[in-house]
């Protein structure tokens, strides 16, 4: 690529104090790279649309760093071509056949019709009330639609090209999906930016997973657990646990009695444990709305955890850079131990061992968060520990 560095030498020039110049060499990630320090830089978000827009002709895209001397750098790199759009048909797609496969799971059988033994059986009669699944639909993809467009219209507010959401169908599962996604496909501008995105999706989702939850409890009613019947108990998390004091009055799911144990350390023990179960004790009979509000929860936690892609991990990135490899040891040991209790969190701790070890840079590492977003950062910590679940399945 052929472009003139004296020009371009006078266009950084303009934002940055430039006390060495390298052109790089032909195995080198850059093109040029400049050591020095911004004019002013309080501005430096500024600074980086202004030297972004004034190169973009040229056919070139800025790279600020931070030295290990405290120095700052510019590095300008070619740019990369425009992502290629993606089809939307695609995620039209992914989303009917996942409202087909949680209105599945949904659907409840009225009391007294028999339930076949063999699978064909099975599936003719949910196919035959699928349409009783609504609510439980409506509610859990309201959750999921929040959570995934607050990152989308997040991203395009920022000009961060990103996808629709993905959502993935996983029919005979507790809830019928596996969630949904969306594709950032090209690098945020700066750690704002990524923050901002990446907050967005937690605080929409729990915009509605609470209104959702209260009107799910308010429909439920109470029961007693019982050995005989199997099944499992949702766990408790603490906004859970509270969301079910406010409307029953009682921390649910309570023991017949405490033992020889004081109720300060038996609800500890259940709560990270889900031990022992509360037989003989009651219990929300859970409405397919509340579970469809519990899960909402559950999904925020779980994108919460503080770890590579995910939303917790990109807000810890935005708030400590690359210091947050020095936290995910303790995240996978933390998942590890809670996998005594539920194993699904060894596949957790799995998944972040081997793929949460690196998170990209943004485009700009020099601009850090302003102290609104870090207040909203810290919040983020508080709304993580409310709504994280230690044991999310009981099984009795």
């Amino acid at each position: 690529m052929t472009f003139d560095l004296e020009i371009i030498n006078s266009l950084v020039a303009r934002i940055f104090r430039i006390e060495d110049v390298t052109v790089g060499a032909h195995n080198d990630p850059y093109l040029v790279r400049y050591r020095g320090q911004l004019l002013d830089r309080a501005e430096s978000a500024s600074a980086y649309e202004q030297l972004s827009e004034t190169i973009k002709p040229h056919g070139l895209m800025p790279l600020f760093r931070q030295d290990r001397q405290g120095g700052q750098v510019i590095f300008l790199a070619e740019k990369p071509p425009e992502p290629r759009p993606s089809n939307p048909r695609i995620n039209l797609l992914m989303f009917i056949l996942t409202v087909f496969s949680v209105m599945l799971v949904g659907a409840q059988i009225p009391e007294g019709v028999p339930v076949p033994e063999d699978f064909l059986g099975i599936m003719g009669l949910l196919a035959r009330y699928i349409h009783t699944g609504w609510p439980f639909a409506l509610a859990l993809l309201s959750i999921l639609l929040a959570h995934e467009f607050g990152h989308y219209f997040a991203g395009r507010y920022h000009k961060t090209d990103v996808s629709l959401p993905f959502f993935i169908p996983l029919p005979f599962s507790i809830l019928g999906t596996m969630g949904a996604f969306i594709n950032m496909r090209e690098l945020p501008k700066n750690k704002r930016t990524l923050f901002d995105i990446g907050i967005a999706g937690p605080l929409s989702g729990l915009v509605v997973a609470i209104p959702v939850l209260l009107i799910g409890l308010g429909l439920s009613g109470m029961t007693i657990i019982r050995p005989q019947d199997g099944g499992f108990i949702e766990g408790n998390s603490l906004l859970y646990l509270l969301a079910k004091f406010v409307v029953f009055g009682q921390l649910l799911p309570a023991p017949a009695d405490y033992g020889s144990l004081p109720p300060v350390l038996y609800w500890l023990a259940y709560f990270f444990t889900g031990r022992p179960v509360p037989y003989g004790g009651p219990d929300v009979l859970i409405h397919p709305v509340a579970l469809a509000g519990w899960a909402g929860l559950l999904v925020t936690a779980l994108n919460l955890i503080p770890a590579g892609q995910l939303d917790g991990g990109h807000i810890l990135y935005a708030l400590f850079g690359k210091r947050v490899r020095q936290v995910l040891p303790f995240i996978v040991i933390f998942l590890g131990i809670l996998g005594i209790f539920w194993a699904g969190w060894w596949l957790w701790a799995a998944l972040l061992l081997f793929f949460g070890r690196a998170h990209p840079e943004t485009l700009d590492e020099i601009t850090e968060l302003d102290p609104r977003r870090r207040a909203m950062a810290w919040l983020m910590v508080i709304i993580f520990l409310l709504v994280f679940t230690p044991v999310p399945i009981v099984e009795m």
